[in-house]
C-alpha cells in the first residue's frame, strides 16, 4: 500500500482519509475478482480423467517404459466410457480452446488423437493385424473423419497434420514421440494422459525412452539407424527447435538416451556419423 493513503501527526491518522482507503480496497477487490476470472480461463484444463483411467487400466509398459501394449479386447468392454471422453471433448469450443494455455491446448490435441486412434482400431478389433488394414487397399485410416473435434468431424490427419504440426502454434517436434498410431514401431501409448501442467516433463521422457530403445534406435560402427519417423518428419525436427537445424542436431540433445559419448556425439554433430533408418512395424501394438 502506498505511504498517501493515510497522513499521521500528532493527532494520530486523519479521518477523512479513510474514504480513500475504502474505495482503494474495492478497487483491488475488483481487479482480484477479473484476474481470478480471467486466470481460471486460460488455466481451465479440460478434464482428462476418464481417458487417463483407460490408459492407467489397459495400457502396460514394456521394455522398461520404451515400449507399451494395448489390451484392445478391455479397451472394447470399455468403449462407452471411451465415447464419452471423445464426446466431451468435441463439445468444447474453439472459442474455450483459444483461452488455455499452449500447454494445455497442446496435451488436449495429443489425447483427443491417441483416443481417436484407439477408437478407430476397435472399429475391426479384434479382426484387424494393424491400424494400415482399416483403410483398405485404397484408403487412409488417417484419413476418415469421425472425431468431434473444435466445431468440425475431423481426421486423425487432420488433428495431427493441421491442428498440431500444421498451426506452428506448439512448434514441438517431440510431438511425434507422444501421438500414437496404434503400431509396434511408434514410439509408446503412455500408460497416462497428457496433461498441461507438466507436459514438457512428459513430452521428454517418451522422447527420452523412445531413443534408448536399441531396438528402433542404435549407433553401429559409423552409421546411427534411428526411426523413419525422422526421415518422414525431417522438416519438424529442422525447424530450429532448442537451436536444432538438421536431424543430427536434434539427435545431438539426446546423446545419452542413444548411448554416444562426447566424441561420437560431436563426430555426429559435424556430419561425420551417417544417419540411416530402421523399417517401421506396423503390426498392431495389441496386448
Amino acid at each position: 500500500m502506498s505511504k498517501n493513503k493515510h497522513t499521521i501527526d500528532s493527532g494520530g491518522i486523519h479521518l477523512m482519509s479513510l474514504p480513500n482507503i475504502s474505495l482503494s480496497l474495492s478497487s483491488v477487490r475488483l481487479t482480484l475478482a477479473a484476474s481470478i476470472l480471467l486466470s481460471s480461463a486460460a488455466y481451465a484444463d479440460f478434464n482428462h480423467s476418464s481417458w487417463d483411467s483407460l490408459l492407467n487400466k489397459h495400457v502396460t509398459m514394456t521394455n522398461g517404459g520404451k515400449a507399451s501394449v494395448v489390451d484392445y479386447a478391455g479397451m472394447q468392454t470399455d468403449q462407452a466410457k471411451l465415447k464419452g471422453y471423445l464426446n466431451a471433448a468435441g463439445k468444447i469450443s474453439q472459442s474455450e480452446f483459444n483461452s488455455w494455455s499452449k500447454n494445455e491446448q497442446l496435451a488436449f490435441l495429443i489425447n483427443v488423437y491417441n483416443a481417436g486412434t484407439v477408437d478407430l482400431v476397435l472399429t475391426k478389433y479384434p479382426n484387424v493385424k494393424s491400424i494400415k488394414d482399416i483403410g483398405g487397399l485404397f484408403g487412409s485410416p488417417w484419413k476418415q473423419e469421425f472425431v468431434p473435434l473444435l466445431g468440425k468431424t475431423r481426421s486423425l490427419d487432420d488433428i495431427e497434420h493441421n491442428l498440431i504440426r500444421g498451426s506452428k502454434r506448439y512448434n514441438d517436434p517431440r510431438i511425434h514421440f507422444a501421438v500414437n498410431c496404434a503400431s509396434i514401431g511408434c514410439p509408446a501409448l503412455l500408460d497416462d494422459a497428457f496433461m498441461g501442467k507438466g507436459l514438457d516433463h512428459q513430452l521428454e521422457g517418451a522422447t527420452v525412452n523412445f531413443l534408448a530403445d536399441r531396438s528402433r534406435n542404435r549407433l553401429k560402427g559409423n552409421t546411427l539407424t534411428v526411426s523413419p519417423i525422422f526421415k518422414w518428419y525431417t522438416e519438424d525436427f529442422t525447424s530450429g527447435w532448442r537451436g536444432s537445424n538438421d536431424v543430427a542436431g536434434f539427435l545431438g540433445h539426446y546423446n545419452q538416451a542413444l548411448g554416444l559419448n562426447k566424441a561420437q556425439t560431436t563426430a555426429l554433430k559435424d556430419g561425420k556419423i551417417n544417419i540411416d533408418y530402421t523399417n517401421y512395424d506396423w503390426k498392431l501394438n495389441k496386448k
